[in-house]
């Protein structure tokens, strides 16, 4: 989300969102409050620091890790003070194992992607990192029933082998898939919560992340062609949560779009998919979340709010009028 008050951006989720409020992430404050930063304060025995290249693993916790956990701290407190009995679904997001191993950088400089020993451990560390910050969520929000969304931006880059090394001038070697997809369920099944991946790039592993366990699956619905139709029909007659990423995220790109001032017509294309798979239209109320294309940080404030009051509206329309 934009901006850097957090209260305001708690009180504006949780009244926009009511069916599945979530905990604001804003970057526009700086180092740690960003995803990866963010992340990264999250691993237990794990940490790291800011270099001019990005984000490094280091020997102890220094100033840069303690204000990630900090930045944290007041979003939690935030959030507690506007979900006071709260019952409900709330999600939580964090960046997913394979994004932050393809994001931070070893104390030599190469990426940790590129060393399966460390991609091993920021998978475990994370996983106990994750059950800590749920088990904390739990306890300051009793009533919630609490869903995760791992975003994974970099997850299809990772797979095609297309991660720039920390030079910029080659790439690394692609991740096995089986490999990726086994680090994936042990995270999920570490966590013992619903867990949907989140992931605005071309070609998301729809296969793979249901072999995982994914509960949901969230993507930018303008990147998909015919060409997936199989993978979603089968994760939708499969029971998966299709989160369909159709909001723009950004004010720019809604002057191009009508999705605000037509929510209805911004579904167009789920209900046009639903037809092509041959699917029973009231799936569409029971598989489907409407959001934006991706996250909304480099929209301006006001924006975001309407962007999410959008998307309910659009939400509403398939489930009123799935045909």
């Amino acid at each position: 989300m934009p901006g850097g008050d957090v209260r305001e951006m708690a009180r504006g989720v949780t009244a926009e969102l009511e069916q599945l409020p979530h905990l604001p992430e804003l970057p526009g404050r700086g180092p740690g409050a960003d995803m990866i930063g963010r992340g990264a304060g999250l691993l237990t025995e794990l940490f790291v620091q800011t270099e001019p290249s990005g984000w490094r693993f280091t020997d102890h916790p220094g100033r840069d890790t303690k204000r990630a956990r900090s930045w944290l701290g007041e979003d939690l407190d935030a959030l507690e003070e506007y979900t006071q009995g709260y019952e409900g679904l709330l999600k939580i997001q964090a960046v997913g194992p394979w994004t932050l191993a393809g994001s931070i950088e070893l104390k030599h400089g190469e990426k940790a992607l590129s060393d399966p020993g460390a991609c091993r451990d920021i998978a475990e560390s994370l996983t106990e990192g994750l059950r800590r910050h749920l088990e904390d969520v739990r306890r300051r929000v009793p009533g919630a029933a609490v869903v995760l969304q791992l975003d994974e931006p970099l997850l299809p880059a990772v797979l095609a082998g297309s991660v720039k090394t920390a030079s910029g001038f080659q790439r690394l070697r692609a991740i096995d898939r089986q490999l990726a997809e086994q680090a994936l369920r042990d995270v999920i099944r570490g966590v013992n919560t619903p867990v949907l991946v989140h992931s605005c790039a071309p070609e998301v592993p729809i296969p793979l992340l249901r072999r995982a366990g994914v509960a949901g699956i969230s993507l930018d619905f303008g990147l998909l062609t015919q060409r997936h139709d199989d993978d979603l029909g089968e994760a939708i007659e499969g029971g998966t949560l299709i989160l369909a990423g159709v909001v723009p995220s950004t004010d720019a790109a809604a002057v191009q779009s009508e999705a605000l001032s037509d929510p209805a017509g911004s579904v167009h294309g789920v209900r046009t998919l639903w037809r092509r798979l041959g699917l029973a239209p009231e799936l569409l109320g029971r598989r489907v979340v409407v959001t934006p294309t991706c996250g909304l940080a480099g929209a301006s404030p006001a924006y975001a709010r309407r962007a999410l009051a959008a998307a309910v509206r659009a939400a509403r329309s398939l489930a009123d009028n799935p045909e």
